[in-house]
């Protein structure tokens, strides 16, 4: 009876496991799919330099995440790191790095093939000769970061719009003053312009549109865009459309078209009125020329998750810019964020392992 007892028991486990496996599998894929990855045109198998890889180095926290990602790719050797100075310690001879990124860490790993970022921006890698010459396939967090920078975006633009951050300056002296408040932007009817429709700049859009506000957006690669946008140009219409908006939102990755894009032209089109919200890289703004237009009234206002330089020195003239708010890089801190992150390391891993079509490649050539 006892046999039986402990088989049934054994058998029991065995079933949990696999169904706690399959669950969270299929957990994985919804995430994934809520997001609309883009798979690359070719499965990884039909590559003449692809072979099924025999080790991958992964960012995990503990033990538990490193079985988690064991589960996709079982024939593999999944070796767990907390950072570079330990995946530097095991990346000689690594086929993958999933996590981090840095010439220094590539330049340790003579034969990876491929090199998982776990960020959006790609600008730490993008310049790695090896990435570049297609030796090293890059992949990065395309979209996961949606709402989360979204939702930040549109903090800092009520924070602006509802003059938030003049209450909470009279909030800390003990000052009740509406006055000194002044008169608010309302959100319903103005419009926003989103520079850069990606990801992150669909989700922007979308609760934008949510406070019955215009959006309008430019995007690099064509002029297609959700039905929430009311209007999509290229690129090189930025400096047409930023003079017709009330709120400019900086959504682009850093990129040799966008190093510098915001500068003292584009601020001088912008109307007085109109408030500038960076959520993109600090790289994207002539800071000198940000802070002037600050100062001399061009513009009404920023709120910069991002700057350059990255921190802020104490006493740059940003911090005592008055209607400026500034947070420290924050935007991606995110709970959900994490949870898709870990789903598409594991997604990937799994893809890697079997030769399939790998999710979220970077192109070299644009540079995200």
């Amino acid at each position: 009876m006892e046999h039986f007892v402990q088989s049934g028991l054994k058998t029991l486990c065995i079933l949990l496991f696999a169904l706690g496996a399959t669950a969270s599998a299929n957990g994985d894929m919804s995430v994934i799919d809520q997001m609309g990855l883009e798979e690359s045109s070719s499965p990884l198998r039909e590559m003449s330099n692809w072979a099924p890889p025999k080790k991958i180095v992964v960012l995990a926290e503990n033990e538990a995440r490193v079985q988690y990602f064991l589960k996709a790719a079982p024939d593999v050797q999944i070796v767990g790191v907390r950072g570079p100075r330990e995946a530097m310690a095991q990346l000689s001879d690594a086929d993958a790095l999933v996590g981090m990124c840095s010439p220094q860490l590539v330049a340790n790993a003579p034969k990876l093939k491929w090199v998982q970022s776990q960020l959006a921006g790609v600008d730490d890698c993008i310049e790695v000769p090896r990435i570049q010459n297609g030796e090293i396939l890059f992949t990065n967090m395309q979209r996961v970061n949606g709402s989360n920078v979204a939702e930040h975006a549109m903090a800092l633009t009520l924070t602006l719009t509802r003059r938030l951050n003049a209450a909470l300056e009279n909030q800390a002296e003990g000052s009740w003053n509406r006055r000194g408040l002044g008169p608010p932007l309302d959100l319903d009817g103005a419009t926003m312009l989103v520079v850069g429709l990606g990801g992150i700049g669909t989700e922007i859009a979308r609760r934008a549109s949510a406070f019955n506000m215009r959006v309008i957006a430019t995007r690099n690669s064509s002029r297609n865009g959700p039905a929430f946008v009311s209007y999509v140009g290229l690129a090189d219409e930025l400096p047409e459309l930023i003079s017709e908006a009330d709120v400019v939102i900086n959504a682009t990755p850093l990129t040799p078209a966008t190093e510098g894009l915001f500068n003292s032209e584009l601020f001088g089109r912008m109307k007085r009125t109109a408030y500038f919200i960076n959520i993109g890289r600090g790289g994207s703004v002539v800071t000198s020329d940000l802070v002037d237009a600050l100062q001399s009234g061009t513009i009404a206002g920023a709120g910069l998750d991002v700057t350059d330089p990255e921190p802020l020195p104490d006493n740059h003239p940003l911090w005592s810019t008055p209607n400026v708010v500034i947070t420290p890089h924050v935007a991606g801190a995110s709970q959900i964020k994490l949870d898709r992150m870990w789903a598409v390391f594991r997604e990937n891993i799994r893809r890697f392992a079997a030769g399939d079509k790998m999710l979220s490649v970077v192109s070299v050539e644009q540079g995200y």
